[in-house]
C-alpha cells in the first residue's frame, strides 16, 4: 500500500486547518452568527461570483472527481454529453422555479408546499428530502475516505471521523458565510487536483494527442450513441432528458441550492449566479472526464484492479496521484486534499440546509403548538447550530453504510434520481397548474416514490458492462481477483426489464408518475369532494387567485384574469374583497 510522505501530511493538515480557521473567523466577525438570517442566509449580501462557485461545489465534489474519472476510465467518454443537460436546466431553474421562492421569501423551500397544498404536503416532502440528503452526505463523506485509504493506508474509519468532525465544526460555528468562502478555497483545490493529473499524464505521454489516441485504441472514445433503448446505460436521450430532470431537482427545488441562491441580494442576482455557474460546472465536468482518459493512458497495460493493488476503480484517481506524483514533496497531499476538501464543501452546505428545513418545518411549528408561542431570534439561532451539529454526527454514521451502495457516481445519481424526480414532480404540480390539491398531490408523490424506488433499488439487476482492461504489463496479477463482466459478454435479457432500465431514467420516471398520477388524483378528489384547491384563492368565493404561488408565465396569465374579475365586480357594485 502506497503512503503519504511527511510533506503530504503537512499539506493535508494545512488544508484542514485553513477550513477550520475560516469557520472560526466568521464566528467572531461581522454579526458573529447571532441571527438565523446570518447563519442560514449569510445576511443575503453575498457576491454572485462567490455564490456561483459555491453552487458548483455543492454537488460536484469528490463524487465528481472520483466518480466521473472512474466513469471515463471504465466506460468511456459518452457521459460528457450530460453537460448539454446543464444548458437546458439553467434557464428553467432560473425563470420558472426560482422566482417563486424569492417572491414568497421562504427559508425552507417546503414552506411553499405548505402554502400551496397544506401542512401534510410540506412535512411529507421535507421528510423525504431529509432522508435523501442524509443518504447522499454518507456517500460524499465516504468518497474522500476511500481516497485517503487508497493512497495513505489510513483506515476508512479514522478518515471518516476526522473529515466528519472537521466539517461539522466549521459548519456549526461559521454559518453560511463560512461555507461559501470555504467553497471558494476548496473549488481551487478541486481544479488543482484534476489539472495536475492531466498535466502529469500529458508529460509522460508527450502531449494530450497520445492520450487521446490510446483512449481511441482502448475503445474509450464514444460520443454518438442515439440508441432509443432505455436499458442502454448511457445514450444522448438518457443523459440529456434524464440528466435535465435530475439537475432540475437539484438547481430548481433542492433546499441546498435554493438556499445558497437566496444568499444573493435579489432574484436578478440569483439568476445571474445560475448562468455564471454553467461554464464553471462544465469546465470541472469536462476536465474530470479528461483526467479519466489520462489515468487510462498510464494504466492501459496494467489495470491496478486486475493487478490486485486496489479493489475498486473508484480508487484509481488517488492511486494515480501517489504513483506518479508521490516523488514531488507535498504534491500528492495537495491533490488528495482537493478530493476531500471538495466533499467537505458539499457536506457543510447540506448540514446548513438540513438545519434550516428542520427548524422551519418541524422545530418551530412543534414548539408553537406545545408552548403557544414562537421562538425568539436567539432561540432560532441556537437551535440552528445544534441541528447542524447533530446532522454532522448523523452524516458520519451514514458514511459507514455508503460502501454498501456500489460505485459512488451511480449510487449518488440513483439516490437523486429516485427521490429528486418525484419531489420535482410535486413542486411542478403546485407551480405549473391550479387544479392539483393536497390529497391528489400526495397520492402522486407516493406513486412516484414507489415506482422510482422499485426500479432504482429492486433486483436482481445485471452488473454494468465494462470496457476491456489489460494486465499484460503487470509484474504480478492477483489470481484471486473476482470476475468482472465486459462489454463483449452476453446480453442481459434474462433479467426483469425494469431492472435493466438505465439509472439516468429514474428521475424522469419518478417525475412523470408523480405529475400524472397527482393531476388525475386531484381531479378525482375534486370531483368526489374529498379535497379542493381552496388554498390558492385570496377570497372565500374562490375567484381571486394568489399568483405568487405559481411560476411567472402562469402567474402573469392568472394576474390578468384577476384584473378582469375585479373590474367586472367593481362594475357590478361588488366589493372585490
Amino acid at each position: 500500500m502506497a503512503t503519504f510522505s511527511p510533506w503530504d501530511y503537512v499539506v493535508f493538515s494545512l488544508v484542514l486547518g485553513i477550513s477550520a480557521a475560516i469557520g472560526i473567523y466568521f464566528r467572531f466577525t461581522g454579526g458573529k452568527q447571532k441571527t438565523t438570517k446570518e447563519f442560514l442566509l449569510a445576511n443575503q449580501n453575498m457576491s454572485k461570483w462567490m455564490v456561483c462557485v459555491s453552487l458548483m461545489t455543492s454537488f460536484m465534489s469528490a463524487v465528481t472527481i472520483l466518480g466521473v474519472s472512474a466513469e471515463n476510465y471504465q466506460y468511456g467518454t459518452l457521459f460528457v454529453i450530460i453537460n448539454l443537460s446543464y444548458i437546458v436546466t439553467m434557464p428553467i431553474a432560473a425563470y420558472i422555479f426560482l422566482p417563486v421562492f424569492f417572491k414568497l421569501g421562504t427559508t425552507s423551500v417546503y414552506e411553499y408546499l405548505g402554502r400551496r397544498f397544506g401542512p401534510t404536503a410540506r412535512l411529507t416532502a421535507s421528510t423525504v428530502y431529509l432522508l435523501q440528503m442524509i443518504l447522499y452526505m454518507g456517500i460524499v463523506l465516504y468518497a474522500p475516505a476511500l481516497a485517503l485509504e487508497a493512497v495513505t493506508g489510513l483506515n476508512k474509519v479514522y478518515a471518516i471521523l476526522i473529515l466528519g468532525f472537521v466539517c461539522t465544526f466549521y459548519s456549526t460555528i461559521g454559518g453560511m458565510k463560512a461555507v461559501v468562502f470555504i467553497d471558494l478555497f476548496q473549488s481551487l483545490l478541486m481544479f488543482i487536483a484534476v489539472f495536475s493529473v492531466i498535466v502529469v499524464a500529458a508529460i509522460h505521454a508527450d502531449g494530450l494527442g497520445d492520450i487521446w489516441h490510446e483512449a481511441e485504441r482502448g475503445g474509450r472514445i464514444e460520443f454518438l450513441n442515439f440508441d432509443p433503448d432505455p436499458t442502454t446505460r448511457h445514450t444522448w436521450w438518457a443523459l440529456i432528458i434524464g440528466g435535465t430532470v435530475t439537475n432540475l431537482s437539484l438547481y430548481g427545488v433542492n433546499q441546498v441550492q435554493v438556499q445558497r441562491m437566496q444568499t444573493t441580494r435579489n432574484i436578478k442576482e440569483a439568476q445571474k449566479t445560475l448562468w455564471l455557474n454553467l461554464p464553471i460546472l462544465s469546465l470541472l465536468s469536462l476536465s474530470t472526464s479528461l483526467s479519466g482518459l489520462a489515468i487510462y493512458y498510464m494504466y492501459k497495460d496494467c489495470d491496478p484492479v486486475l493487478e490486485g493493488r486496489i479493489t475498486l476503480r473508484d480508487q484509481v484517481f488517488p492511486l494515480f496521484v501517489i504513483d506518479f506524483m508521490g516523488h514531488i514533496a507535498g504534491l500528492a497531499g495537495l491533490v488528495v486534499s482537493g478530493i476531500f476538501a471538495a466533499s467537505l464543501s458539499t457536506i457543510s452546505a447540506s448540514l446548513n440546509s438540513l438545519a434550516a428545513v428542520t427548524l422551519q418545518d418541524y422545530v418551530r411549528p412543534t414548539y408553537k403548538k406545545i408552548k403557544g408561542q414562537t421562538f425568539t431570534e436567539k432561540q432560532n439561532t441556537k437551535a440552528s447550530k445544534i441541528l447542524a451539529c447533530l446532522y454532522g454526527f448523523l452524516c458520519i454514521g451514514m458514511a459507514f453504510l455508503a460502501q454498501l451502495l456500489g460505485g459512488i457516481l451511480q449510487a449518488a445519481l440513483t439516490i437523486f434520481g429516485v427521490v429528486g424526480g418525484p419531489l420535482l414532480g410535486l413542486f411542478s404540480l403546485g407551480m405549473l397548474n391550479t387544479r392539483p390539491n393536497q390529497k391528489g398531490a400526495l397520492t402522486g408523490l407516493a406513486a412516484g416514490l414507489a415506482m422510482a424506488f422499485w426500479i432504482g433499488f429492486g433486483g436482481p439487476r445485471p452488473p454494468p458492462k465494462l470496457l476491456d482492461f489489460s494486465d499484460e504489463g503487470c509484474k504480478s496479477v492477483n489470481s484471486t481477483f473476482l470476475y468482472i463482466p465486459k462489454a463483449s459478454d452476453s446480453d442481459d435479457s434474462s433479467y426483469f426489464w425494469l431492472y435493466r432500465v438505465s439509472y439516468q431514467w429514474y428521475s424522469l420516471i419518478g417525475f412523470l408518475v408523480t405529475f400524472i398520477v397527482g393531476y388525475i388524483a386531484s381531479f378525482i378528489c375534486e370531483l368526489l369532494k374529498w379535497d379542493s384547491n381552496a388554498r390558492i384563492y385570496e377570497d372565500k368565493d374562490k375567484t381571486i387567485i394568489k399568483t405568487d404561488l405559481f411560476c411567472p408565465p402562469l402567474a402573469k396569465r392568472l394576474a390578468r384574469k384577476n384584473e378582469r374579475l375585479i373590474k367586472d365586480e367593481c362594475k357590478n357594485g361588488v366589493d372585490p374583497k
